[in-house]
């Protein structure tokens, strides 16, 4: 939970002042589109690859490594004095961040079946934290001490590399089990399943999953420049609308996440999530003032809460022993398509169709990600069931 605390902190530091450092250099909405797309498209090129890494060496060593990547980016970020240099800063932080597939795995490898949700809402209200506290840091940092946000956010992930260093253990692994030495084929059986059976066990998760980062994304994109053209708002004041919303992400998953999946079950917040961010995305472009906006935005950050917490951990259920790394790497994969995709349409739009088109688009996904979420049922994890991964086994 720290080093991914101050890991998202030293992220948000840097991501909302993104289209604004973009466009100063000359570029279009669509250029952003492009920038926001290119971390997504390297954590998918790395995902499946940090996962069977972990899979056989460790989860610990993958982390740190992706913590160095990360660094790097933040001081390509600051020095950024072109659109290819900023691009490949973006590349840069893709690569440190296609780990995200494995610090799921590890959590999976220390908490039982039965607490799984609970505990990834723990570690996404880690996150929150870092996405409530980085923008305002960043914020402060370019407003008064003339600290380059790129620069603070590289020594913060540095200090959490170090930290990470000496306080993060490597899990142990069940006696017995093939952790540790994952499966040959194990992230192409992974793939197969997703790509033969989108409707069973293991392929709706994680269409759920893409479907929904994709609208997330594709909104993320073009937030800032949305609000810069109708709210004023400026590289100065855009950190505190993520403070607000990481804020809400926070209380949602710290407070609120683990009652709701002991009263629902993890099956039923997946599929209020999926609604609720849907009207969130509906509702944002609606709004005609502060208080309107605040109300609607307000809706995304709880429905992120329900959806991708519950979703990743159904998933880490599922998933046969020793090879949790693969499939959570092969979701991590698939959802950097999302990634990648949803900001370049979302840009796209926003330049040559309307500012408000990309929340309208994002709204019709979520609402095809409900009726994904329709046909999740809940069922006996298959890691208890069985020691291997049937690519056709029944849903």
């Amino acid at each position: 939970m720290l080093t991914i605390f101050v890991d998202m902190m030293g992220f948000l530091i840097v991501l909302p002042l993104l289209p604004f450092y973009a466009e100063k250099l000359g570029a279009t909405p669509t250029t952003i589109g492009v920038l926001v797309a290119a971390f997504a498209a390297a954590q998918l090129a790395t995902a499946p690859l940090w996962g069977r890494l972990s899979d056989r060496y460790g989860r610990r060593p993958m982390i740190i490594s992706g913590l160095l990547m990360s660094a790097i980016a933040y001081v390509l970020f600051e020095q950024a004095g072109t659109l290819w240099l900023l691009l490949a800063s973006r590349l840069f932080q893709g690569f440190g961040a296609g780990t995200n597939g494995v610090v799921q795995a590890y959590l999976s490898d220390t908490v039982p079946a039965d607490r799984r949700t609970e505990a990834y809402g723990w570690l996404t209200a880690a996150a929150s934290a870092g996405v409530m506290l980085g923008p305002a840091i960043g914020a402060l940092a370019k407003s008064f001490t003339g600290l380059g946000p790129g620069y603070l956010a590289a020594g913060l992930c540095l200090l959490n590399l170090v930290s990470a260093w000496f306080l993060l253990p490597e899990p142990k692994r069940k006696e017995g089990s093939t952790a540790g030495q994952a499966p040959t084929g194990a992230t192409r059986r992974a793939f197969g399943q997703v790509l033969k059976r989108p409707l069973g066990s293991i392929g709706s998760l994680v269409w759920i999953y893409a479907t929904g980062m994709m609208a997330f994304m594709a909104m993320n994109g073009v937030l800032a420049l949305y609000l810069a053209r109708r709210f004023d708002v400026d590289e100065t004041t855009i950190g505190w609308f993520y403070v607000y919303v990481g804020a809400i992400s926070l209380i949602m998953r710290s407070l609120f996440l683990g009652r709701a999946v002991d009263r629902l079950g993890e099956v039923r917040l997946l599929r209020i999530g999926a609604l609720t961010i849907a009207a969130g995305m509906l509702a944002l472009p609606s709004a005609a003032n502060f208080w309107q906006l605040a109300l609607a935005a307000a809706l995304v950050p709880i429905g992120t809460a329900f959806l991708f917490p519950t979703g990743t951990a159904l998933l880490s259920m599922r998933a046969a022993d020793g090879e949790t790394g693969s499939v959570l790497g092969v979701q991590q994969s698939i959802g950097g398509v999302a990634r990648m995709t949803g900001p370049l349409w979302a840009g796209f739009l926003f330049e040559h169709v309307g500012i408000r088109s990309p929340f309208w688009v994002g709204s019709v996904l979520m609402v095809l990600a409900f009726f994904f979420a329709a046909v999740v049922r809940d069922e006996t994890p298959l890691s208890e069931a069985t020691p291997t991964v049937l690519p056709d086994a029944p849903s």
